[in-house]
């Protein structure tokens, strides 16, 4: 904006206010006349109430001009066709911001149409609110999957599900809960996640809703399968050999029955009763075989209540390693402790964790594939968020990746005489103690599972 003009004008407004001053202070030194006095002190006051109303007219403008933008009125258009170019070079330099704060409005108006389509359409139900309660958006999916039209507030929902909205309301950042209703005769398994957000300076929420019905029943349907197939190959394992075996005694028994019959002299040879003695212990065995399955099958199915104590972690994990002390010796396994702090604890069932890291100890000493050094260590920490983690780590040979996705399954094993249960039971228990079992696991450079309180 050229302002060089208004300057100009300025400064003759001031000259003349100078000029107007000394030729008054002049006139009462050499003339004294009242008259005359009176004359030029009334074009003093007309100079002096000119320039206020030139600098207010300017500043005026100004104001005006704020005004529109601070209410957001940028369809004004300032006049360029007056007499005074010091205005109309003022006023196009007006309307040259306006023009430009209006192609920003509609930039950012474009920008805020594509994102609203993009949040009606997108596939996951979205709710926004804020701390009253007040409905600002929710989309086309979200009203799909609850079935309602328009709702102005998130306490309408209630007649819907009174649990949906606790949960909304409930929720903080990061939070997720999974709710399962039945909205006109549909049942649905919602899974909720929520954001917090501060806009503006007020609070909002973000809740994010999806139907994973379809989902669940393919992973239960899928989980079903596996359970079957796993059942079947264990109990046929199982029941083929027995069957045979036993069809087997069977017939030489009945062969030496019809003998005695015909003869008063049957014996039985040594050898005979050897092979007939083989085929019951292995059908004891298999039997044996059958019944600890069986017994695995119920210990996984049948995990009990955690009676939840304080426990001392140090003191656990040395109990851990008397128990084992034997194996790990055997096995030429060096076992570390490591604690800190050393007062760590943890609220547990003492004795499902010690289940668990029993059979995490365990598999951490039938890790290795010929190391020369062998060691098992055990860890305690809090981790970034508090929480109180137990880690067991090996140095062994490590477990493959496509393996590694399956540890956890019921019955899944890489070991010959592994039956598939223990890791999959110790990762229930500790999602009884809300909890979490994970590991990784590198090849030739060992394995560490974390149990995560």
């Amino acid at each position: 904006m050229d302002f060089k003009d208004k300057k100009k004008a300025l400064l003759i407004r001031i000259g003349l206010l100078i000029l107007t001053i000394f030729a008054f202070v002049k006139l009462i030194q050499d003339d004294g006349f009242i008259v005359t006095i009176l004359l030029i002190f009334f074009l003093l006051g007309i100079q002096v109430i000119s320039l206020i109303k030139y600098l207010n007219k300017t500043q005026e403008e100004f104001i005006n001009f704020l005004k529109l933008i601070e209410f957001d009125d940028l369809s004004h258009q300032y006049s360029t066709d007056l007499k005074d170019e010091d205005e109309n070079r003022l006023n196009r330099e007006f309307n040259k911001i306006l023009q430009k704060l209006r192609s920003v409005h509609k930039e950012r108006e474009a920008e805020f149409q594509y994102l609203k389509n993009i949040v009606q359409h997108v596939g996951i139900g979205l709710i926004t609110f804020n701390k009253n309660g007040e409905v600002q958006i929710i989309n086309t999916t979200a009203k799909k999957l609850l079935k309602i039209k328009d709702v102005s507030s998130i306490y309408e929902l209630r007649n819907l599900s009174e649990p949906l909205v606790d949960i909304f309301m409930r929720l903080r950042t990061g939070g997720r809960d999974l709710i399962r209703l039945e909205i006109k005769g549909e049942i649905v398994q919602l899974a909720v996640y929520a954001i917090e957000l501060t806009l503006r300076q007020e609070e909002f929420k973000l809740v994010s809703i999806q139907n994973i019905q379809n989902e669940l029943e393919e992973k239960e349907m899928e989980a079903w399968q596996n359970l079957v197939r796993v059942l079947t190959h264990e109990i046929m394992n199982s029941v083929t050999p027995i069957t045979s075996l036993a069809t087997t005694v069977e017939d030489e028994l009945t062969d030496k029955i019809r003998e005695e019959d015909g003869s008063q002299n049957a014996e039985v040879s040594c050898q005979e009763l050897e092979d007939i003695h083989l085929a019951v212990q292995t059908i004891k065995k298999r039997s044996q075989g059958l019944v600890r399955f069986v017994q695995d099958f119920r210990n996984l199915t049948h995990i009990p209540v955690p009676k939840l104590k304080e426990i001392a972690v140090q003191k656990l994990l040395e109990e851990i390693a008397v128990l084992l002390k034997k194996d790990i010796q055997k096995k030429e396994v060096q076992l570390n402790i490591v604690v800190d702090p050393g007062n760590l604890t943890v609220v547990a069932d003492k004795d499902l964790i010690e289940q668990v890291l029993i059979n995490l100890v365990k598999n951490a000493t039938q890790a290795f594939n010929g190391q020369i050094h062998k060691l098992v260590e055990l860890r305690a920490y809090k981790n970034e968020k508090g929480r109180p983690v137990i880690a067991v780590k090996d140095n062994g040979c490590g477990i493959e990746e496509e393996a590694l996705d399956k540890i956890f399954i019921p019955f899944f094993t890489t070991k010959k005489q592994g039956s598939g249960i223990g890791l999959s039971l110790s990762r229930q228990i500790m999602r009884k103690h809300q909890g979490t079992l994970t590991v990784k696991s590198l090849i030739d450079e060992g394995t560490e599972f974390f149990l995560k309180f």
